[in-house]
């Protein structure tokens, strides 16, 4: 992971409409949490945090806020407009050197599966991995290999191992399979299929009523 440092402005008025003003000019607002220090609430250039988030890069921030001191963090958290897609409010957790913590980190699906090729259909379970780890071990991604993968086998968490990493996500869950491929049914006939459905009537022909009239008479 490599350290990125984040230059803040200390918000002093926290209410709606602070907060729209920020927007207005620019400027997301964020709040700094963590177990070892009280929040901090600020805000920073649009720019600045949109570089952090539209990535698939993981950083650990340096925060550097107005009158504060400097703390090292991670992007917990991210709101965005519905809309537009910007930025539009963030959360930072507080780290603290040596001491573990907890996140998701993404899987990196490597290979082509043999089951694929055969005419299977791969189906992911899970997106990411929720671990706990030092800050220092956080990877970019999770590797999982995928290439021995036949028709109706799966891989789930309980199958996975990653060095200097504590799994969080329960071991039974499906992290990715490979289905049979679905069958589609053959066209029905709609004239017999009618058939079928309304049986004929079974009477009696013309000349056997003809002979039994004739009979009577």
């Amino acid at each position: 992971m490599e350290n990125v440092i984040l230059v803040a402005n200390l918000r002093e008025t926290i209410n709606k409409a602070a907060r729209n003003k920020i927007r207005k000019e620019g400027r997301v607002p964020g709040v700094y949490y963590s177990k070892y220090d009280n929040p901090i609430a600020f805000d920073v250039d649009e720019k600045d945090i949109g570089s952090l988030v539209f990535t698939s890069s993981r950083n650990i921030i340096s925060l550097k806020v107005t009158g504060k001191e400097e703390h090292e963090c991670f992007l917990k958290n991210v709101q965005f407009d519905p809309i537009t897609d910007k930025v539009v409010h963030f959360d930072l957790l507080g780290l603290k050197r040596g001491e573990k913590f907890q996140l998701n980190i993404p899987f990196s699906f490597v290979g082509s599966s043999v089951g694929v090729k055969e005419g299977g259909i791969l189906q992911i379970g899970l997106h990411k991995l929720f671990v706990e780890c030092l800050p220092k071990d956080v990877p970019q991604s999770l590797e999982v290999n995928i290439e021995n993968l036949n028709i109706g086998d799966t891989i789930h968490v309980k199958d996975l191992n990653f060095e200097n990493l504590t799994i969080l996500t329960p071991a039974d869950s499906v992290v990715v399979s490979v289905t049979h491929p679905k069958v589609e049914a053959e066209p029905v006939d709609e004239e017999l299929e009618e058939e079928m459905a309304e049986p004929e009537v079974i009477g009696k022909s013309d000349e056997e009523r003809e002979e039994e009239q004739e009979n009577k008479e």
